[in-house]
């Protein structure tokens, strides 16, 4: 039987990877460090992953998996990544560099004949590069000089929604229906893509990141900082509202001109999936809570990320920006979250630094660059209202 270890048993890793894999033939061994969540999957024989849809529920049994806690048992997870044939992560792109060293351990250990698959399936361009990068760290010179005989690494792209879960659902999942998850190809040449049943292997990965990255979490991220503001409890509650709705249609008409023009994907298949994104995040059946979703505000500020990463871009371009500027507005005013340490973090570094410093530090912009100059007066504002 084939196996794969993942990395992070939160509800993405049993939603959504864990569906795919099992449903794909493979034996999942999930690893965290959480001692409740490993104790409580050690303890369930399976668990039921609910689809919701705007055509209702469908339901699927996990059952089998496996859990360690890689924080009491580090050999046994070396172990298992030895003889393993994927490895998967969704722990956050913070936490990547604390679970390479333990898979470097594993691919040291490695005889088997095929190279292991390894594959992040983080919200973030380049994962399972970053995640790599960290484990080739903590690799011997001798491994890496002959390290594709030992490990193939893709980039993903992951979508799909995971709301607010039901009150004393246990290892219970509720998911969106809706899915897409893609896979660069080219690193897999020579030994075969790794059979995944769902996954869409592609040549260029960089147009599915960042339509992806670029309209949903750009327009999920926004309802989001948007809703905080006006007190919605929900996503589909922001949406119903007619101003809220307008401004996220203009920031991701935004990053859809980009899209059309940097990728060569047509206007209309854009506005296509513009439109289905919306229906998406609008759908009161997921009960997706504002606060969860704009949840960690430093790093969706970032450089790279769902706001500044468009904005750069169509900055450099010379086009109009105006509602990404709104939604990093707001973003910048989500401060002080209950139960977000980033949104503490955030309000910290806006008291103890001035606009300039924070737009640098914050988003990761020189002051050179045609977008920072369109932020500063937004930082000293947010600054201002806040003192």
């Amino acid at each position: 039987m084939t196996k794969a270890i993942h990395f992070g048993g939160g509800n993405i890793g049993r939603g959504f990877v864990a569906e795919f894999l099992s449903n794909s033939g493979y034996e999942v061994v999930f690893i965290d460090v959480v001692d409740a969540l490993i104790d409580t999957l050690q303890k369930t024989p399976s668990y039921t992953v609910t689809e919701i849809g705007p055509d209702g529920e469908s339901k699927f049994e996990i059952s089998n998996f496996r859990a360690i806690n890689s924080k009491h048992n580090e050999p046994q997870v070396v172990e298992e990544i030895a003889t393993a044939d994927v490895v998967t992560c969704a722990v956050g792109p913070n936490i990547l560099k604390f679970i390479a060293p333990v898979i470097a351990k594993g691919i040291e250990k490695r005889t088997a004949s095929k190279p292991l698959a390894v594959i992040a399936c983080e919200n973030a361009i380049g994962g399972t590069d970053t995640l790599m990068g960290f484990v080739k760290d903590k690799l011997s010179e001798e491994t890496k000089a002959d390290l594709k005989s030992k490990v193939r690494a893709g980039n993903s792209a992951i979508d799909r929604i995971v709301p607010k879960q039901d009150e004393g659902a246990g290892m219970n999942v509720k998911i969106e229906k809706f899915y897409e998850w893609c896979v660069e190809e080219k690193p897999f040449e020579g030994v075969g893509t790794p059979p995944i049943k769902g996954v869409h292997f592609v040549s260029d990965l960089e147009p599915y990141i960042e339509r992806k990255l670029f309209t949903v979490n750009t327009s999920h991220a926004t309802a989001a900082y948007f809703g905080h503001a006006r007190g919605k409890t929900y996503i589909h509650e922001a949406m119903e509202d007619k101003e809220i709705h307008d401004i996220v249609q203009e920031a991701i008409a935004e990053t859809a001109h980009l899209i059309v023009n940097k990728h060569g994907i047509t206007a209309a298949d854009q506005k296509k999936y513009c439109n289905e994104i919306i229906d998406r995040i609008s759908n009161p059946m997921l009960e997706d809570v504002v606060e969860r979703v704009g949840r960690a505000p430093l790093r969706k500020l970032g450089r790279k990320e769902r706001f500044v990463g468009p904005a750069s871009q169509l900055a450099e371009r010379g086009e109009k920006v105006d509602g990404l500027l709104a939604g990093i507005e707001q973003a910048f005013r989500f401060q002080n979250v209950e139960g977000d340490e980033e949104s503490k973090e955030l309000a910290q570094i806006l008291s103890a630094n001035d606009a300039k410093t924070v737009v640098t530090k914050v988003c990761g912009l020189e002051e050179s660059h045609p977008l920072y100059s369109k932020i500063v007066p937004i930082v000293e504002k947010v600054q201002k209202e806040k003192a």
